[in-house]
């Protein structure tokens, strides 16, 4: 896939908890999944292990830590390479999307975000960007959050997923997206300038949930 983080872009400033309510789909669902025993008492209460939960105010510098290095690559998101740290926590905690954090032992190793791909017609279908730590890297987050989002999404009322714009060369994560049933629907070409390969496809992916 790419390095430093395992990433995927699908089109798709005040930090905020991410749990609210929005016109543009339907109602919103919490939905968390944890696994492992023990309390850490650092962590007001929360529990060791693993767990998938909301994005807090609090995530802010672990999230940033996360999706800054993938940005600066500029190999994987039609993002400024070189936009601040506030801009690029304003894009992935933005009032239109749902965000959440992988949690392993009190460590955010991924996070990922959803949200509604379309208006009206085109509600029913949801869209989500994925970025894991490179100390994660394989080891099975990426797969494990885009799980998660397919169940949050059907929790929701969602009838599809559609990732609108992956880069073709970033073949592990097409790979990965496909191995959980996504298929290639589109293809534009010569779509995204990558910094190191040049003109490369960019590929629309869908999955009926």
């Amino acid at each position: 896939m790419i390095t430093p983080g395992l990433v995927l872009y699908s089109y798709g400033a005040l930090l905020q908890p991410v749990s609210r309510s929005s016109a543009a789909g339907p109602s919103k669902v919490a939905v968390t999944s944890c696994a492992g025993g023990g309390q850490d008492p650092g962590r007001s209460g929360r529990a060791f292990g693993v767990s998938i939960r909301r994005a807090e105010a609090s995530d802010a510098k672990a999230i940033a830590e996360i999706i800054l290095p993938t940005i600066r690559d500029g190999a994987t998101y039609a993002l400024d390479s070189e936009m601040s740290e506030a801009d690029a926590l304003a894009y992935w905690l933005a009032p239109d999307k749902d965000t959440f954090v992988f949690e392993e032992d009190g460590v955010i190793l991924g996070t990922y975000y959803l949200r509604t791909n379309q208006l009206g017609g085109g509600r029913h279908v949801c869209n989500c960007g994925y970025m894991t730590s490179a100390k994660a890297m394989g080891r099975g987050v990426a797969r494990r959050m885009c799980e998660h989002s397919m169940e949050y999404a059907r929790s929701k009322g969602y009838r599809a997923m559609q990732f609108n714009f992956v880069v073709s060369t970033n073949e592990r994560a097409v790979k990965l997206w496909q191995s959980l049933g996504f298929e290639i629907v589109g293809r534009s070409p010569l779509a995204f300038l990558h910094p190191t390969k040049g003109y490369v496809d960019a590929l629309t992916m869908f999955k009926t949930l």
